[in-house]
Formats: structure tokens, C-alpha cells, sequence
């Protein structure tokens, strides 16, 4: 297990890693999928792409590509797996979610303009993500050993191709933007967050090396 991690983030790990996660057995299922498919590509000596989903490339679609990557440090198989987020459509990383990452102990930095590319660091030796928004066929994104995973249920069903895509799986999260301006604004970004952190550290634990 790696631990070289920001204190507070470290903090958020090991209260995460204490809890008993509750995942339902259909989510659990394409989890295990995603995992059969990087233990398959660490066999081969190949990296996986693992490219996370949503509508805007604004919320979900960016915890996802975060947790994956902190979730596989954490285990010692960052360097079979990328981590990356692309949307249907192109908008801006939300502020909401980017403050919720923050209050887990991530450090990023402060950005401007109508799609700011934000730097998030788990830690000081490892390279910052870099989460803007942008749609999945991006040049930026790879087209070979690509996993797409379909956070939102809209962007499964408005995106019925995705160039290079070798297993595509619809893990769905509810969208925490239901809660925006509202008092549960917070708790519901904090909610959506933690669970996204606990499915994917519960894949990067499957995975076998």
C-alpha cells in the first residue's frame, strides 16, 4: 500500500478504508468486469485506459477520474492504469465538486475562465490530474485498451459510440447537482463524492498483479 499522500487526504483514506462499504451485487458485478479486464491487460504488460463518463464532464464523470487514480497509487498499480473524463458535452469542472475533492484533502489549484483546467495533487512526488471539461472522443484521450465508464445514465444513453472503447460499463451515480443551492448542497456533493472513493478503491482491491 502506498501512503505518500497529502495528510488530510490520508486521513479520508484510512477513515474510508475502515468502513464497511455498502455496494449493491449489480454494481458490484461491473465492478469486478473492469477489474478482470486490468488484471487481463497487466498480464500483457499493457496499461489500461479507464475513461469515466458523464453528460457535462462537469461532476461524476471528474470524481471518478480523481478516485481511480488516488485508489491505484494507494494499491501500487498506478503505473498499469491511466485515469481520464470526457462528457457529451463540453461545459466547466464544477466548483461544487472541485470544493468537495478539496475537503478531502486534495490540493488544487485555483483557475479561471469559462473551462479551467484545474491541477489536483494527491501528492507532492506523484503528477498533478489535470480536469477540464472536454468531450470523450478528445484528442487527449487514448483509443486502445480503453474501458468507458458510464457514470450517469443520461450520457449511456446519448453516447451510443466511443471510439476504441474495448468494455464499456454503466456504473450510474445519482447527480449531485439536484442539491445545488440548496442547504444540502454540501452534503450531497460529500455523499456522491465518498461513494465514488469507495467503489473505486474497492475496484483497485480486486485487481490482482
Amino acid at each position: 500500500m502506498q501512503s505518500n499522500f497529502y495528510p488530510d487526504l490520508a486521513a479520508t483514506i484510512e477513515a474510508l478504508r475502515s468502513e464497511k462499504i455498502s455496494i449493491e451485487n449489480s454494481r458490484i458485478e461491473f465492478i469486478r468486469k473492469i477489474a478482470r479486464f486490468i488484471e487481463d491487460k497487466i498480464h500483457k504488460s499493457e496499461t489500461t485506459n479507464l475513461l469515466f463518463v458523464c453528460t457535462h464532464n462537469s461532476r461524476r464523470s471528474h470524481l471518478g477520474q480523481v478516485w481511480a487514480s488516488v485508489a491505484a497509487h494507494y494499491f501500487g498499480i498506478s503505473r498499469y492504469i491511466r485515469t481520464f473524463s470526457g462528457g457529451t458535452e463540453i461545459t466547466a469542472f464544477n466548483p461544487r465538486a472541485v470544493a468537495a475533492l478539496r475537503r478531502t484533502g486534495f490540493k488544487i489549484e485555483d483557475q479561471v475562465g469559462e473551462n479551467p483546467n484545474y491541477k489536483v495533487s494527491f501528492s507532492e512526488d506523484q503528477e498533478r490530474l489535470e480536469c477540464y471539461s472536454k468531450k470523450f472522443d478528445d484528442v487527449s484521450i487514448p483509443v486502445d485498451n480503453l474501458v468507458a465508464i458510464m457514470t450517469c445514465s443520461e450520457a449511456d444513453q446519448d453516447c451510443p459510440y466511443i471510439p476504441g472503447v474495448d468494455l464499456r460499463i454503466p456504473l450510474h451515480y445519482e447527480d449531485p447537482k439536484l442539491a445545488d443551492g440548496t442547504p444540502e448542497e454540501a452534503a450531497r456533493y460529500d455523499e456522491r463524492c465518498m461513494q465514488i472513493a469507495g467503489e473505486m478503491f474497492y475496484l483497485m482491491r480486486l485487481v490482482k498483479a
